[in-house]
């Protein structure tokens, strides 16, 4: 082989290999923007709720604690007035309070009173009880990395699934409510 062609060669590796690059990245990137599968594993799954004890937020009278959580499946939402989000999710976070069939509490996460109520007030109340997390430390704890963040807690005072982000009625259908009706099946046994 001649100088001229391996300087060929060279040439066309040097052309060939950063877009070869460039486009795996970006089938990187578009399998993980539009592959649909929005689960993230927690390590909390499977274990009791963090101990903590949070107070109302102002203007309301229960706030919420580990011991709010034993005795009965429930659902806990992790949420803030200004998480645009949670905005998308209350109608159906209010549908479910409104059927009855599981109660849901809320962690209000780093959020001005008013604000919090004002939330409320303009898109419905569908929390048995709210604790005020004004510093972020019990969410933390919780594993919470973005609003809103939805727990189903078992009749132990366990996590037993987190769905992280807004959810809508097929992830609320297909995988929240059905982990809330087996371990209400199995509580009741």
């Amino acid at each position: 082989m001649s100088a001229v062609e391996a300087n060929r060669r060279k040439g066309r590796l040097v052309t060939v290999l950063p877009v070869a690059i460039f486009a795996l990245i970006g089938a990187g990137f578009y399998w993980g923007l539009f592959n649909g599968n929005d689960t993230l594993p927690s390590p909390l799954v499977g274990k009791a709720v963090p101990e903590f004890d949070l107070p109302p937020i102002e203007g309301r009278t229960d706030g919420l604690s580990t011991a709010d959580l034993k005795g009965q499946v429930s659902i806990v939402n992790v949420w803030a007035s200004w998480c645009v989000p949670c905005r998308v999710e209350m109608p159906l976070l209010n549908e479910l309070a409104a059927q009855g069939e599981v109660p849901i509490f809320g962690i209000n996460y780093k959020d001005r009173p008013e604000e919090a109520l004002g939330f409320l007030d303009e898109l419905g109340d569908p929390y048995t009880r709210i604790g005020a997390d004004r510093n972020g430390r019990v969410s933390i704890d919780w594993g919470v990395y973005g609003l809103p963040e939805t727990f189903v807690i078992d009749a132990e005072g366990r996590i037993a699934y987190k769905h992280i982000g807004p959810f809508n009625r097929n992830s609320l259908e297909e995988n929240i409510l059905p982990v809330v009706r087996r371990l209400q099946e199995g509580a009741g046994s």
